[in-house]
């Protein structure tokens, strides 16, 4: 008997087609299974991407003080207050030349994008993942998101390695890379909208700078190298008004997702076997 073709809606077009056609033949989709695929995988494990990361930085904020509350209540000033220990947040995947080079972590360049030092540190780092991370999920689509997110954080890191910082966390480098793509995108795009977008992004970048320069102890070389891998992935991938997202975007969206997310469950785990081996 011959085998029974299924049938599924175009992930774009919507329209009624078999889920193996190579090519959607209303509105020209590669691999439409494919796409479909993605697309319920993604309604599975993530319904709202910008709230998911947000909630993933506060629980890991919330770890790091539990594991060593000794930090809690330092006196390192205003920016430290209520600020996790540093062994708390070696242990959870801090990263820097010594995570990295001295023991061999070099997981961190990711896991270190969700961890933060103090209240204030994560407070405004989630204020600005809130303001610009609605913008380039509309811009350049959900999967595109995440690649942009968690690649440029990675780099950014990787950049600061270069330059001998020893210990570093914070989302800042992920956003900055945000911000890069946001101007590749308003620069890309031109007209008035594309020019007014642009000019925003480089007044967040002057700000950033000022900030990093006056605030010691800002990873500025993080920030510099998140700026520039957001750019120049935006460059890379393209977005929604000029592409689509491929199938191969998506799978390599679903690889960052799932490694992020094994590399923080296994910081979680082996943070937590650490401490309750040493009670």
């Amino acid at each position: 008997m011959p085998s029974e073709k299924k049938s599924i809606l175009c992930p774009n077009c919507r329209k009624l087609i078999s889920s193996d056609e190579p090519s959607c033949p209303y509105c020209g989709l590669s691999r439409p299974g494919l796409h479909n695929m993605f697309g319920t995988i993604r309604k599975i494990f993530v319904f709202n991407p910008i709230l998911t990361i947000i909630y993933v930085n506060i629980a890991f904020y919330i770890v790091s003080l539990v594991l060593n509350p000794q930090g809690i209540f330092s006196g390192g000033g205003f920016f430290s207050f209520l600020s996790p220990s540093g062994q708390s947040l070696l242990l959870l995947g801090a990263t820097g030349t010594y995570p990295v080079f001295e023991i061999g972590r070099y997981w961190s360049l990711i896991s270190a994008s969700f961890l933060h030092g103090g209240i204030l540190h994560l407070g405004f780092n989630m204020m600005a993942l809130y303001q610009l991370g609605p913008f380039v999920l509309h811009a350049f689509g959900f999967h595109r998101f995440f690649i942009i997110y968690i690649l440029t954080g990675a780099a950014g890191f990787a950049v600061s390695l270069l330059f001998g910082v020893q210990f570093t966390i914070g989302a800042s480098a992920s956003i900055c890379g945000l911000i890069g793509s946001i101007v590749y995108f308003g620069k890309s795009r031109g007209g008035e909208f594309g020019q007014a977008i642009y000019k925003q992004a480089l007044g967040w970048i002057v700000f950033i700078l000022i900030f990093g320069f006056i605030v010691p102890g800002i990873n500025n070389w993080a920030h510099g190298g998140g700026v520039l891998a957001g750019a120049g992935l935006a460059l890379l991938l393209g977005y929604n008004e000029r592409k689509m997202e491929t199938a191969r975007q998506k799978l390599l969206a679903y690889t960052c997702i799932l490694t992020t997310a094994g590399i923080l469950i296994w910081s979680l785990a082996s943070s937590l076997f650490f401490v309750l081996s040493r009670l």
